[in-house]
């Protein structure tokens, strides 16, 4: 029997149980479509925390952890292939109190190299890198740290937070700012100033309640800030400055390597890449769990194609003794059978994929405004949330698991067909 005829000899018994098929294609739809949108879930809810990861923070951010008296050997690190940029920013403490315009505030100092910033891709909301030792950026919220006398006083008074309403409200771009030193313990800044022209403001933090007002300078000025504080001090301060390092990969992809490298030359260090394996580890396991449930959904819609199968070659036992007698092979009478369960696997489980993607879309559409109506917009504003994920690779699984449990529903029912007594089979009523 050629195939084309095979294929036609199960269509023409599949219409004449039109009802009966539907409904086992039902079961073996929903059951499949259970078990990708339920695992659906866990690949929302990892995609969601990659991205908020993702967004917190550098991607390509190595940070090596060293104590204050710990030199780095910046020349063996650099030779790493995967390094593109080693960022060392040094803070002070002590800050610098600064006048623009009548205004004034007391902020953080950041040394650094604008160079190796640059090749870090720092970025900025406005203005430029600097590349003269005079120009500094400024953190996105500086503007609004200066404050004018009267208003300052209203703050310190008021028992609402009012400093948004506040400060100054135009462009610092290209605007010269006086800066003295001003240690922390002291109420007045020394005498010395110098002044800098504000070339670029930082972009906003990613996190809204993170508040960037810091001042960043080239690393040319320690020494010069150092001589300064320890001629106005008249002592040495052993831990006037503590620096950290971080360091930047050309690529995501090579953070994992730059890491294990590091580790091995005896460094403490912290990249987004361990976070990451940690969470791809929790939710590997949790959506295992998941697709194993959604398969229990599976199996008991097998029992559907069990049932009908076991039913089909009962009643076309007198059928099957007829094709055993003219000749047909066992092997051909299985096939024939199992070809009917594959096409019931295969027909719910293409419109299971069709309804998932289905639910998905609405979900992700109808959730959020649900979450958002229960704990409030302004909770739930800027929270970008996937609920339901469905990557091929899902798409995949859950079609063999589908596909496959369909098959091994009729392979008993097939045995069976394939074991009819001929002469039996011949004498049973039509």
């Amino acid at each position: 029997m050629l195939f084309k005829d095979q294929i036609d000899f199960v269509s023409q018994h599949i219409k004449k149980n039109k009802l009966r098929v539907f409904m086992t294609v039902l079961a073996a739809t929903m059951g499949c479509a259970f078990l990708i949108v339920l695992a659906s879930i866990g690949f929302g809810i990892q995609d969601t925390m990659r991205k908020e990861i993702l967004e917190d923070q550098a991607i390509t951010e190595i940070e090596i952890f060293q104590s204050p008296d710990e030199d780095l050997d910046l020349s063996q690190i650099r030779a790493l292939e995967q390094i593109n940029a080693i960022v060392q920013r040094t803070r002070m403490d002590a800050a610098m109190s600064s006048q623009l315009e009548g205004r004034s505030n007391q902020e953080s100092i950041i040394l650094t190299s604008f160079e190796e910033e640059k090749k870090a891709n720092l970025k900025l909301s406005e203005g430029r890198m600097p590349v003269k030792d005079n120009e500094i950026i400024v953190g996105y919220q500086f503007a609004k740290s200066l404050l004018t006398e009267e208003e300052r006083k209203v703050l310190e008074e008021s028992t609402e937070e009012v400093i948004d309403q506040k400060g100054y409200t135009g462009s610092l771009i290209g605007k010269t700012i006086s800066m003295s030193l001003q240690p922390f313990e002291l109420d007045e800044a020394f005498p010395e100033k110098w002044d800098f022209t504000i070339v670029g403001v930082t972009e906003k933090p990613a996190k809204d309640w993170f508040v960037d007002t810091n001042i960043l300078m080239d690393q040319s000025w320690k020494d010069k800030l150092e001589e300064v504080y320890v001629a106005n001090m008249e002592q040495e301060n052993a831990n006037l400055f503590f620096t950290s390092t971080k360091i930047y990969t050309s690529s995501l992809e090579h953070v994992k390597a730059a890491t294990d490298k590091l580790k091995e030359m005896g460094y403490s260090v912290y990249s987004v890449s361990e976070q990451l394996e940690q969470i791809d580890v929790f939710f590997m396991a949790f959506k295992i769990g998941l697709i194993f449930v959604g398969t229990i959904a599976v199996l008991i819609s097998s029992i559907g194609i069990f049932n009908t199968m076991t039913m089909a070659v009962t009643e076309r036992t007198r059928e099957i003794g007829v094709m055993k007698a003219i000749g047909a092979s066992p092997k051909l009478i299985q096939r024939l059978f199992l070809m009917e369960s594959a096409w019931i696997g295969i027909i719910g489980t293409a419109l299971a994929v069709i309804i998932s993607y289905a639910v998905s879309f609405l979900a992700n559409w109808i959730l959020p405004m649900v979450v958002g109506a229960a704990l409030g917009e302004e909770s739930f504003e800027g929270v970008e949330m996937t609920f339901s994920l469905i990557p091929w690779q899902l798409v995949v699984i859950a079609s063999i698991i589908s596909i496959g449990v369909s098959m091994i529903s009729g392979w008993r029912p097939a045995r069976k067909a394939t074991k009819i007594d001929v002469i039996q089979a011949l004498r049973q009523e039509l």
